[in-house]
């Protein structure tokens, strides 16, 4: 059976018009979910907030409203990566954001933090998952 792609999601940000993406594709339980900027849902084009931890609250809004949408959550991740555009820096914050969303208490998806030079919109972070549901 071909995999079933979530093309667009009508509550999340949407991709910039250059950008060349789904939201979400599904396969056989899995889904990929793109990486996720922290732009803001309901008004696309508003500056990004300011600091590494509003921005990452909205990029895990953004990744909430897009497992929502194809019927998953967070407690499906399997895996998560983030890109900090200043490692440095943004780590410990970023970490006390994600342990939010992921408790240390609850089974963990599997991760990779990177660092890197620059992100779309000059963003601090980005996030992307991949999430398994078993099919009943």
């Amino acid at each position: 059976m071909p995999p079933k792609i979530h093309h667009v999601v009508p509550d999340a940000a949407p991709p910039p018009p250059s950008s060349l993406y789904s939201h979400a594709v599904e396969a056989n339980g899995f889904l990929y979910v793109t990486g996720q900027l922290p732009t803001d849902p309901d008004a696309p084009d508003a500056p990004l907030v300011e600091g590494v931890e509003a921005q990452a609250g909205m990029c895990f809004e953004n990744l909430r409203r897009i497992l929502a949408h194809a019927g998953y959550a967070l407690s499906d991740a399997m895996f998560v990566r983030i890109y900090l555009s200043d490692f440095e820096r943004d780590f410990a914050a970023f970490n006390g954001v994600y342990v939010r969303h992921f408790p240390q208490d609850q089974p963990l998806p599997s991760r990779t933090t990177v660092g890197v030079s620059a992100l779309g919109r000059k963003a601090l972070v980005e996030i992307d998952m991949v999430c398994f549901k078993a099919n009943d």
